[in-house]
């Protein structure tokens, strides 16, 4: 006697879809494992060549020196991360106050203020801005973003600066941010809007106090992934900050606390650590040398912060998913 409770089988029993139902599982499997692969494959490529970097070079002096000359005209290589550390967070940082903001602002326009028909306008015009080759950024922040800030608000600017390119990069993030933000936001079933509107909710309100709070988790995710996203841009920044590893002068406020003026670094060229990985590989330098094996320690370097911040935007969609 069968069980009332024993889910009835839906699929085919023809022995011949059995099998081709197989073969397409295998191929679904094989896709995944060929991600998972190449994931693997990049890492221990870094962990090899970095380990021969490390090797030749102390951990200690790669993570904590102020200097980074991998092959200088004359004088010995110094290896030190910290003055590409301090313009990756530059750009990545003024990228942030750019894009977060009006990225949020954005979605929320486009889920909850625009109508239907402008919102099949707008939301594709503003994805195709991120189809728009990175070079271009970096030459539009060179030719005019620069030239108008130098002749308006900083006319002490060098010519390459980190201002420029962070503006720029910024921008490049916006889709990311409005495009994830706004999926997430639609999401929000129409029950919990009307439910405020019924209690006497303004729709200012119900945007702000009910549809971005139910939506949090794709909003973080867009946030931590449009901040990955700045912190690997090369072109933007190798056209517009120049490529120069500059470590700004330290100075000190009250009670010896040490501090970086903005300006030091906003406003002259720097360095990136995916320019820096760029300028490695674009010179003469062979196999087995420190400064070419320095360029894997680089890319391991920013393979684990990547990983990082996926893993946190993961932990926190997972943390504050809403299930309706």
């Amino acid at each position: 006697m069968s069980s009332g409770t024993e889910a009835p089988d839906l699929q085919r029993s023809s022995g011949i879809e059995r099998i081709k139902e197989s073969g397409y599982g295998g191929v679904f499997v094989a896709c995944a494992a060929v991600t998972l692969l190449t994931t693997v494959a990049i890492f221990v490529t870094l962990l090899s060549d970095a380990f021969a970097f490390f090797i030749q070079v102390p951990v200690s002096e790669f993570l904590f020196s102020t200097d980074w000359s991998p092959n200088p005209i004359g004088g010995s290589q110094v290896f030190g991360i910290v003055p590409l550390v301090i313009g990756t967070l530059t750009v990545t940082i003024t990228a942030a106050f750019i894009a977060l903001p009006i990225g949020t602002l954005t979605a929320i326009y486009l889920s909850e203020y625009a109508t239907s028909r402008l919102r099949s306008i707008l939301k594709p015009m503003l994805e195709v801005l991120a189809g728009i080759p990175t070079v271009v950024y970096g030459y539009f922040a060179l030719v005019y973003v620069t030239p108008a800030l130098k002749a308006t608000l900083f006319p002490q600017m060098s010519t390459f600066n980190a201002l420029s390119a962070s503006l720029m990069v910024g921008i490049m993030t916006i889709p990311m941010v409005s495009s994830i933000s706004e999926d997430a936001m639609s999401a929000v079933p129409d029950s919990l809007r009307q439910a405020g509107y019924g209690l006497g909710a303004t729709k200012y309100e119900v945007s702000t106090g009910i549809v971005v709070p139910a939506s949090l988790s794709g909003i973080a995710s867009s946030y931590i992934l449009a901040i990955s996203r700045a912190i690997g841009e090369t072109m933007i920044v190798v056209v517009a900050m120049g490529a120069q590893a500059n470590m700004p002068d330290v100075q000190r406020a009250l009670f010896g606390i040490p501090y970086i003026h903005p300006g030091a670094v906003l406003f002259d060229p720097g360095m990136t650590i995916t320019v820096s990985m760029v300028q490695i590989a674009g010179s003469d330098l062979t196999g087995g040398t420190i400064p070419y094996d320095a360029m894997f320690a680089l890319g391991l370097a920013l393979f684990v912060v990547t990983l990082i911040m996926n893993v946190l935007s993961d932990l926190i969609a997972q943390r504050y998913r809403e299930e309706y």
